[in-house]
């Protein structure tokens, strides 16, 4: 099924690459993960093209996040996620972070990640080769530090910070606030912790597993913190991050 899709999208001339990404591209998969197929085009693929390959079915351009489909193969089961990137975005993500050395507020090496853990399915110019070789280089020191003075100080330094913000939040009894300031909180957090590590951000889905046990029991204790016990145990968390950047020199 994705050598059949690999050429027919290897068929169009503007295709340039066409890489597996995800969990199956980093070879972490389970029974349930889907097929993460990025294509990388000078222009657009044609709708009416996708529409073609993939039938009635699926969900044709998506753009809530990348520009994308989303199909089911009814012959064998599989669940596709296919996202449409141009050459030129895609290197100038790595440029941000290697060469600029550029900060977000949480998952800034994501983009990093998926281009090392990807596994070429189509580059017959070499392109995707070439990029892989650019991005496999240690994580600048700049960077690193740079991640950490992005996220950091939003943690409980500032005023108006994650935990100054959930502590407001449980006061009021707004529970909506609650759960989405702890997410932002923890997205930071690992942003933090990556960049201590010096590895690139793996994304959203399995953090924990990339924790040593003392590091994953403390976030743990924080997702399932009572509201009473909360702000208690995100200062055990941070503490620890705390020293440990302290021990780095980062702080």
């Amino acid at each position: 099924m994705l050598q059949r899709l690999v050429q027919r999208f290897g068929e169009l001339p503007q295709v340039v690459a066409v890489a597996l990404a995800g969990s199956r591209g980093a070879g972490a998969q389970d029974a349930e993960s889907d097929f993460d197929l990025y294509i990388y085009a000078l222009s657009e693929v044609a709708v009416e093209f996708r529409r073609a390959l993939m039938g009635e079915a699926a969900e044709i351009d998506n753009r809530f996040w990348e520009p994308g489909d989303e199909w089911s193969d009814s012959a064998t089961g599989a669940r596709l996620d296919i996202m449409y990137r141009s050459p030129e975005w895609i290197e100038d993500q790595l440029d941000r972070l290697l060469v600029r050395q550029e900060a977000a507020i949480g998952y800034t090496t994501c983009f990093w990640y998926n281009i090392i853990h990807s596994e070429v399915l189509f580059d017959p110019r070499g392109w995707y080769r070439q990029l892989q070789d650019r991005a496999r280089v240690p994580y600048p020191e700049g960077l690193r530090r740079a991640v950490v003075a992005k996220n950091w100080p939003i943690l409980r330094r500032n005023r108006s910070s994650y935990r100054r913000q959930i502590e407001l939040a449980l006061q009021r009894g707004d529970s909506v606030s609650v759960q989405h300031r702890v997410t932002a909180l923890l997205a930071s957090y690992f942003d933090v912790w990556f960049a201590i590590e010096r590895k690139a951000h793996p994304g959203e889905k399995r953090l924990l597993t990339h924790l040593s046990e003392p590091w994953a029991l403390l976030v743990r204790n924080v997702l399932d913190a009572q509201p009473e016990t909360l702000l208690t145990q995100i200062d055990l968390l941070l503490d620890r991050l705390d020293a440990r950047l302290a021990e780095e020199g980062l702080l």
